[in-house]
């Protein structure tokens, strides 16, 4: 090939190069649809508005159902602790002005606090209390709020109180019972351990120790929400029992408050009784209703 031919060649080639590679535009035209405004084309209706609505039609149902059973679940709540004595107006004053007519100043001293708690027996059995703290004594009463009269005041001498527990409760291994929450228990003769008889025994009350545990009207008012805290009642007893023990020590004892965060054991194993008293809250004084015809 000449060197002629080869540049008449080369040329040709370029050319064909050139017209299979045409120079893109700069300036691409939009869709008609893109560039077209609303008021260009007033019969069709705007893009974004659909989805919000698709949307909002998805979510009313499910946001309505949540709040209408989350209203229901509190309208039952507040029902059922409004059939608490406790609750009705002036029950709780007038109970408390009952319990401290009953303190003897001389024997008891005055009254540092009162609280209202529920005790747990060693059975698992619920039990409503007012508890008192006066400068010598721990005064736990059974009051009957329905007929406005104290039934029973267990005494416990400060002085002898040894020990103060704080902690969740716990059952034996093979326990079919379970609690949730957690309590204060409080020891006074840590040498005497119950007798065979009296863990066996539902009405037994010569255990050397109390157990207490939050009130379920705890929540109903701020008022009632400071007389049920159990973490200021085991710090109030506290420093009443370290003071009862510094005034007036036991001969022979150790004087002092040994103050431990550890579980507290129910040994409960089946407790048929405390299960079908607790669910109807049979410890309580409660509104039950009419019955009969």
């Amino acid at each position: 090939m000449s060197e002629k031919d080869e540049e008449t060649f080369k040329s040709v080639d370029l050319e064909q190069q050139t017209q299979k590679s045409p120079e893109p535009d700069m300036h691409p035209q939009q869709p008609p649809s893109e560039t077209m405004s609303e008021t260009d084309n007033p019969s069709t209706p705007s893009a974004p508005s659909a989805p919000p609505a698709e949307a909002k039609a998805e979510t009313t149902p499910s946001a309505r159902t949540s709040a209408v059973k989350a209203k229901w679940k509190s309208s039952a709540e507040q029902f059922k602790v409004k059939r608490f004595f406790v609750l009705r107006p002036g029950t709780l004053d007038q109970g408390i002005e009952d319990v401290k007519s009953l303190v003897d100043p001389t024997e008891d001293g005055p009254v540092q606090s009162v609280w209202l708690m529920t005790e747990i027996d060693h059975w698992n059995n619920e039990k409503e209390r007012l508890v008192l703290i006066t400068e010598n004594n721990l005064l736990v009463c059974k009051y009957d709020f329905v007929m406005l009269n104290c039934e029973q005041i267990q005494k416990i001498p400060l002085n002898i109180i040894d020990r103060i527990s704080q902690g969740a409760f716990c059952f034996p291994p093979h326990s079919l019972l379970k609690r949730e929450g957690e309590g204060v228990r409080v020891f006074w003769d840590k040498l005497r351990e119950p007798s065979f008889m009296s863990r066996w025994n539902p009405f037994a009350i010569d255990y050397p120790f109390s157990t207490f545990t939050y009130h379920p009207v705890k929540g109903a008012s701020e008022q009632l929400g400071r007389l049920c805290e159990i973490q200021n009642f085991k710090e109030e007893l506290t420093l009443a029992a370290q003071k009862a023990h510094s005034k007036n020590p036991i001969p022979g004892k150790a004087n002092g408050v040994l103050v431990l965060n550890q579980p507290i054991l129910i040994e409960a194993y089946v407790g048929l009784m405390s299960v079908i008293g607790n669910q109807n809250k049979l410890g309580y004084c409660l509104a039950r209703g009419n019955i009969g015809f």
